[in-house]
């Protein structure tokens, strides 16, 4: 460059100039066909089919003021959180994320008591895991108090305005379809669990329960634009087809993936507390898809490559396994495997075209983050890379409860070695709801189940 060039009069005239040829291209790419609105933000219009099925709720969270932006076929209506603040949601996830932590890491030392017992079961070890027991008991009952308390503040600052907005004021006749509504929350409201708001243990004589659970069939999207690509992504298969055969064909790049189910079950991670119903949830499987329509990988025989390379080759896949989620930075997050991780950067590089996944047993990284506007979880990571539906949980949950939660989804889903992901929804709310009306006064239990997708 000139000397001209590099003067302070000259860098800005190139700046100009290039800005200028920049805006021309973007001129000349949007004359072509299908370019008109490259770079641009999306039409409102061409956003609103995603609300196909149901409405969406974004939950906008500011110092200034939050409100629900109610987003129909129709348009987009306003309804005001005069109740919820900035301030009350970093309180309500900062005391979720503590107490969450604490839990897991009481589970995690009752876990090594126990697995000490069994290898050395003398009075000290004894004595170490009753210790350990009864610090797992109190770390629920902690654990219940708050999630009771925090779906109070959320039913009542957030969820009941919302359905008293839409009309969804009742419980819906049990033989009828249930009315659909997809959350997308904003801020610290994407880590907590708005799908069960209510008060759940004062709802004896009331007409109309005051929960969510009791008047819709809830799911989660990451944006608008999400929910409405995983709608345009319905292939052949979704519907139940009188051909009940299993097809076991490589698939290229251009077909979909194999109407499979890929079975994950790794109960013994290198490091990790041995999961002790991965058993029961793979036999419940296996049973399920008949061995021409899965792949099963456990033990030895889950590994990173192995995972990797048949996860292109099936439309459906449930992993029940140790994962690690990092929420400060999640690209360190991932499954735990025979061999190592296979971490949410490995699953961001691919793009499936897989319909369903099931994260079953998975453990969230709760503690020690700074509140975000978006978090990127195992689940959410999935659902990104083409898993149109993702069934996981939030945290650690107890693999007993999770092995129950998921054989009755698959149990609902699943006909003759075929899985119906559109049901996916309808189903974990039935068994969700199940495993509420048992107990409703544990909701660490019950809690942490959700779905992401359409």
């Amino acid at each position: 460059m000139t000397e001209a060039e590099t003067s302070p009069g000259g860098l800005v005239d190139r700046r100009m100039a290039l800005a200028r040829e920049w805006d021309g291209l973007i001129g000349r790419v949007r004359k072509l066909k299908g370019f008109e609105d490259f770079l641009r933000p999306p039409r409102l219009e061409a956003l609103l089919p995603a609300a196909s099925g149901g409405p969406v709720v974004i939950v906008n969270v500011s110092r200034w003021r939050c409100d629900a932006l109610i987003v129909t076929e129709e348009g987009v209506r306003n309804r005001a959180l005069p109740d919820l603040t900035l301030d009350r949601a970093i309180e309500w996830t900062n005391t979720y994320l503590g107490v969450l932590h604490a839990a897991e890491q009481a589970r995690h030392a009752h876990q090594l008591t126990q697995d000490a017992v069994e290898t050395d079961p003398y009075p000290a070890t004894i004595r170490a895991q009753l210790r350990a027991a009864s610090a797992v008991m109190e770390a629920e009952r902690r654990t219940d108090d708050m999630l009771t308390t925090l779906q109070g503040h959320l039913w009542d600052s957030v969820a009941e305005p919302v359905l008293d907005e839409l009309g969804l004021n009742r419980v819906p006749p049990a033989d009828a379809p249930w009315p659909r509504l997809w959350w997308c929350p904003t801020g610290p409201l994407t880590l907590l669990p708005l799908h069960t708001a209510g008060h759940h243990t004062a709802t004896a004589g009331e007409e109309v329960p005051r929960t969510v659970f009791d008047r819709v069939v809830s799911s989660y999207t990451p944006t608008l634009r999400a929910l409405l690509e995983a709608r345009a992504g319905r292939v052949a298969g979704d519907a139940t087809t009188s051909d009940n055969t299993c097809s076991a064909s490589t698939p290229t790049s251009q077909t979909v993936a194999d109407e499979r189910m890929l079975v994950v079950a790794m109960d013994d991670a290198p490091g990790q507390p041995r999961l002790r119903n991965v058993a029961a949830e793979r036999d419940a499987l296996t049973a399920l898809f008949p061995p021409g329509c899965r792949t099963l990988l456990e033990g030895p025989g889950a590994t990173r490559g192995a995972v990797d390379a048949e996860l292109a080759r099936h439309r459906w896949v449930h992993f029940s396994c140790h994962g690690d989620q990092d929420l400060s930075e999640p690209s360190r997050g991932g499954l735990l495997l025979h061999d190592g991780m296979l971490s949410i950067t490995d699953l961001a590089a691919r793009r499936f075209r897989g319909d369903f996944a099931g994260l079953s047993a998975c453990k969230t990284a709760v503690g020690g983050v700074n509140l975000l506007d978006e978090t990127i979880t195992l689940a959410a990571a999935l659902h990104y890379t083409g898993y149109r539906h993702v069934i996981a949980a939030l945290w650690s949950v107890d693999d007993e409860t999770a092995a129950r939660v998921f054989s009755a989804v698959y149990r609902d889903v699943t006909t003759g070695g075929r899985l119906r992901s559109e049901a996916a929804a309808p189903a974990l709310h039935r068994a969700v709801r199940a495993l509420r009306d048992d107990a409703p006064d544990e909701p660490r239990l019950w809690t942490p189940f959700t779905h992401i997708g359409p």
